[in-house]
């Protein structure tokens, strides 16, 4: 009988415990600025699981390989800061102990010495291998913000450390922060987030011609359009295949064609443009009610110019180019909601390295005075698929766009994120968002997949989640156009059109979006009914209990920012 009681004392601690953790999880911390500050601000979380990250204890907890004395920096407004210096053969260090199933964010203050900005990461060394959190451009004089994130695969010792590509500069450190979460804490973070950004509260009172309440009686809810954009890639193979098309329409409302609308697919030889197919395309899309993207106009990568654009001297290179714009924009004016107007031009540079380095600020200008109605957008991959110093990490992206401005185009922009994702690391992915947010810039998801594996279509699904409950993120596009020889990365179906696993992962998200597996609700003794829903448009219809053939439809609307729950009154005559 002890043991009876010692077990449901234990089992009784424990769901107390773990519903704690779920009641009251650590509040996630979006904060980011891209300013460059005299002082560095506080560390997050005051520092998480980091041992004296403000450096007010000197040294405590710090690991000094080489010239101690070098190690410790300090302020003329008296803040310490830490100092790794491969010159001084001074390197700091923190270990840590890290666990497989949490997830980690990570932050910290960089500034370097010796008047050259130089790229510094944060480093994270375990047992089995080593990656970085996030990176950040750090300049002389002032302190930059490094955002990151990561996941380990084996719980023991690690170490934290800096390392930059730049050599002779010397590295500042402070406000250093490394907060873990549980699984169920991020699942809440999201699940919080998606009810407060992407949901309204909703009530239904159904009333009787007199105005008095009628209970029991059941409300049917049907989401006639969703507000969140959610789509995939097509290729022309859709033109001709009933198959393909009965699985598209019944899923999508956006789209954008996988190549039909490239340079090289419509000016193959120079002058004879060829819109046929991508004509049928937008037609078959606009029959539809199917709303467009725009990709692309240019491409920076010297491999996808139509051949004979790639021997043209400049002069040539800028009218085919001005021609090109004109060509492809005017004809879709209107029936397109973005464009891709110089596409990936932060890993690759085929015109600036022909017409300057302002080319893609030329372009964008020009394309906004062609098209003013439809958005611009700059396109790039590995932004948040791949963490660290890359070509177009979230420093560099945010670098491009103030470049851009700085070059003289300050007309409208968007921030485009390709999204093709060799595996998972959810931390950095809402880090990087955190990150270029703070340009107050239209985000999209572009092309969204998962490289092929076994655990992809569960990658899928929790990045899908995890970019839809981003406060930032506007929409969310698909990169599985079909090909009876294969897709580009990810397929979302057989060649029958039955769904495969990845399949299934698109329709739950599409049903929960839709509330199509939501069953009918019951007034109460007051006639309410209450919900919470996507934004969207509906039609409601509220029938009446006892198998009584009477009943009312509506049609509403359910918009972010109402504050109050909104009421809708269903009067029925009896």
């Amino acid at each position: 009988m002890a043991k009876l009681v010692s077990y449901w004392w234990f089992l009784s601690f424990l769901l107390i415990f773990v519903s704690r953790i779920e009641a009251h999880p650590v509040t996630y911390d979006h904060s980011f600025t891209h300013e460059c500050l005299s002082t560095p601000l506080k560390p997050q979380y005051n520092g998480g699981i980091i041992i004296n990250p403000e450096l007010n204890e000197k040294l405590n907890g710090w690991i000094v390989s080489g010239d101690a004395s070098a190690a410790l920096g300090e302020s003329c407004d008296g803040n310490n800061y830490i100092i790794s210096s491969k010159r001084k053969q001074s390197i700091f260090s923190q270990k840590l102990f890290l666990e497989e199933n949490k997830l980690y964010t990570f932050s910290a203050w960089v500034q370097v010495s010796n008047g050259n900005d130089a790229d510094v990461a944060a480093i994270i060394k375990t047992s089995t291998y080593s990656q970085s959190p996030g990176a950040v451009i750090g300049r002389e004089g002032c302190w930059s913000m490094l955002k990151g994130g990561f996941v380990v695969n084996v719980t023991g010792p690690a170490e934290l450390y800096f390392e930059s590509t730049n050599p002779d500069v010397d590295i500042y450190a402070d406000s250093i922060s490394l907060q873990p979460f549980t699984e169920q804490e991020w699942k809440s973070h999201q699940d919080q987030s998606i009810e407060n950004l992407r949901k309204s509260r909703v009530k239904f009172q159904a009333v009787d011609q007199r105005g008095r309440p009628i209970s029991n009686a059941t409300v049917s809810i049907k989401q006639l359009r969703p507000t969140f954009p959610f789509g995939t890639a097509i290729t022309a193979h859709i033109l001709e295949n009933t198959a393909y098309q009965n699985w598209f329409l019944s899923r999508f409302q956006y789209t954008v064609f996988e190549n039909e609308m490239k340079w090289y697919a419509i000016e193959l030889e120079r002058g004879v443009e060829d819109y046929a197919e991508c004509d049928a395309m937008v037609r078959f899309a606009e029959e539809h009610g199917i709303r467009i993207r725009g990709h692309n106009v240019l491409w920076d990568d010297p491999r996808y110019q139509p051949e004979w654009v790639k021997t043209l001297p400049a002069a040539e290179l800028t009218a085919a180019a001005h021609r090109r714009m004109n060509s492809v924009m005017n004809r879709y004016s209107g029936k397109l909601f973005h464009w891709d107007v110089m596409n990936e031009n932060l890993h690759f540079g085929f015109y600036e390295s022909q017409l300057g380095a302002n080319a893609s600020a030329v372009f964008f200008e020009r394309a906004h005075k062609t098209d003013p109605k439809t958005v611009p957008y700059l396109n790039e991959y590995n932004t948040i698929e791949v963490s660290g110093i890359g070509k177009a990490s979230p420093p560099k992206y945010m670098q491009k766009i103030a470049l851009m401005r700085e070059q003289g185009y300050n007309g409208p922009l968007g921030i485009g994120l390709e999204a093709h994702f060799p595996s998972m690391n959810l931390p950095y992915i809402r880090a990087a968002i955190d990150q270029l947010a703070s340009a107050k810039l239209p985000i999209w998801i572009t092309e969204l997949d998962v490289k092929s594996g076994p655990n992809q279509a569960m990658y899928l699904e929790q990045i899908m989640k995890e970019l839809h409950s981003h406060w930032a993120v506007e929409g969310i596009m698909m990169w599985a156009a079909w090909n009876p020889t294969g897709c580009y990365a990810m397929c979302l179906t057989d060649n029958n059109f039955k769904n495969l696993p990845t399949g299934d992962v698109v329709d739950e998200f599409i049903s929960e979006l839709t509330h199509a597996a939501d069953s009918p609700g019951t007034t109460n003794c007051n006639g309410l009914f209450g919900t919470s829903l996507f934004h969207g448009e509906y039609e409601a219809t509220v029938s009446l209990p006892n198998g009584d053939k009477h009943s009312c439809s509506q049609n509403f609307s359910v918009v972010p920012n109402e504050g109050a729950e909104k009421t809708i009154i269903f009067k029925i005559d009896l």
